[in-house]
């Protein structure tokens, strides 16, 4: 893995890519929702966690049980989506390690140790949503991630029973390019990184 990703791809996944607000009524199929997990599972996360679950909500049902809990500015972006990905930690990832772990006890780690849980399933999750982007730019899809929802709400709605709490949306489709914005300002690399 010497070599560097060439100048077009760089660009899908990163310098042409941008967070999207209107959308092609284009269908995703659900057979490009499970390659994007199969290609975002592949990444690491400590201790292989996995702490991750992704709820794709596609049909006119599932979105008329998401939309109450939608922000007034992200409803009608999310509704015109094909689909919102809403992603999730399972705060009991730690049960799941003598699968995906099997090297050594790491399930004893997490047990009973809430404060450990709660922190290692929000950074390796957020980290996981953050693949899901790439895969997706990676696969063709466009995104457009969003935090203005109610978690509690969405929690009762859609994983009431389970260990599963929300972290954040995201939008995906094929965006719509009249609906983006222009880029806001970014820092400068000595603003926000030093080398030692």
């Amino acid at each position: 893995m010497s070599n560097p990703i060439d100048d077009a791809a760089l660009r899908q996944v990163f310098l042409d890519a941008r967070t999207h607000n209107k959308w092609d009524p284009r269908d995703v199929p659900d057979s490009v929702l499970q390659q994007l997990v199969q290609l975002l599972i592949i990444a690491p996360t400590s201790a292989n966690c996995s702490p991750a679950r992704f709820l794709f909500v596609k049909s006119k049902d599932a979105k008329g049980r998401l939309e109450p809990h939608l922000s007034e500015g992200n409803r009608d972006k999310t509704m015109e989506a094909p689909v919102c990905a809403i992603v999730g930690c399972d705060m009991e990832f730690y049960e799941h390690l003598p699968k995906l772990f099997p090297d050594t006890d790491a399930r004893s780690w997490f047990a009973g140790n809430p404060e450990k849980i709660q922190e290692t399933a929000i950074r390796n999750g957020t980290l996981q949503g953050g693949y899901l982007i790439l895969a997706a730019r990676a696969l063709g899809l466009d995104c457009g991630p969003i935090s203005g929802f109610d978690n509690g709400g969405v929690d009762k709605e859609f994983f009431a029973g389970t260990s599963i709490r929300s972290n954040f949306l995201c939008n995906l489709g094929y965006g719509d390019p009249t609906g983006v914005r222009p880029r806001s300002p970014r820092f400068e690399f000595h603003e926000m990184a030093k080398v030692i």
